[in-house]
């Protein structure tokens, strides 16, 4: 789950309703809001996070998440646990399919496996996933609005597991998408790859923001700036604030650290809006977006991905 650069509001404004709902140049219509279904219970036995009795997002902890021989199997469960229900809610995108019916097999998913959906209850968020299509840059709210053919959507799963959570998120394709989708969807990817590639102890964390950089201008793609990769494990979120842009950024990378890498990269405007819902963050122009996020462990030999099946 993407954590904002500061606070929102002073990068963001709200959403008007006063667009148009067909975008120029396009047969796709904006997103707007639609219903939401009401809170999903957690059973009494599964352990939940702290930030879960209070409605107050707790924001980016003091110092990094370095751990040491249990905190990393605990990382690698609570990674994989992750990367399984991201792969099992993939599996659901098709036309027709509420973003809500993800968002309740999700639920069911993690709390089967003694997790508790870490979105569910942070800073107030109502659901245990974001579901983000189209335009949609993070943070959307699964609702009533059924996936149409030609969407993309990126799930974003964060579960908290004995303690540390996994977070990770990717792009899918729902029925057919025009090959503009399709290369923005991929060169985001790449751009993932690419960073957690670079990673290993003593590296710079602003060469993480170089490699994305270089890489989507390489196709002219915008980058968004407001929203960051983080420290992850026994917090949601922590240092390091990992930037996806060129930046001059001071903190080198430590052995047996953890953190997300999650690039969002946009068609055309990099500016953000946000919805009324205070959650929801869309491009301004409505242009596409897509976002693919993994959390790192930071080893002798670079980085092992912990959210990969």
């Amino acid at each position: 789950m993407a954590c904002a650069l500061g606070l929102q509001q002073r990068f963001l404004s709200s959403f008007r309703g006063d667009c148009l709902d067909v975008l120029e140049n396009s047969k796709r219509k904006r997103l707007r809001p639609g219903k939401l279904s009401p809170h999903r219970p957690v059973p009494d036995h599964i352990p939940k996070p702290p930030y879960v009795k209070s409605q107050q997002p707790p924001g980016i902890a003091s110092g990094p998440e370095v751990h040491d021989e249990k905190g990393i199997e605990c990382m690698r469960a609570s990674g994989r646990l992750a990367a399984q229900v991201l792969q099992y809610a993939g599996t659901l995108v098709k036309p027709g399919t509420k973003t809500d019916e993800i968002d309740e097999a999700v639920h069911q998913m993690i709390i089967e496996n003694g997790a508790y959906p870490s979105p569910l209850g942070y800073g107030g968020f109502p659901k245990s996933v974001c579901t983000s299509v189209n335009e949609c840059i993070c943070h959307g709210i699964p609702d009533s609005r059924p996936l149409e053919d030609g969407d993309i959507i990126n799930i974003d799963v964060t579960v908290y597991l004995n303690g540390y959570h996994g977070d990770t998120s990717a792009t899918f394709f729902c029925g057919e998408v025009d090959d503009e989708a399709k290369h923005l969807v991929q060169v985001t990817k790449e751009c993932l790859d690419k960073a957690i590639s670079i990673c290993a102890p003593g590296v710079e964390y602003k060469k993480i923001g170089k490699t994305i950089h270089d890489h989507a201008d390489k196709y002219q793609y915008g980058v968004v700036q407001q929203f960051v990769g983080h420290g992850v494990g026994r917090v949601f979120h922590a240092d390091p604030v990992v930037l996806h842009y060129r930046n001059n950024d001071r903190g080198r990378m430590m052995l047996n650290q953890t953190f997300t890498i999650e690039p969002m990269l946009t068609v055309g405007s990099i500016n953000p809006i946000m919805w009324d819902d205070n959650w929801t963050v869309v491009t301004k122009d409505g242009s596409l977006s897509a976002q693919f996020e993994h959390t790192v462990l930071i080893t002798q030999d670079g980085a092992e991905i912990l959210t990969q099946c």
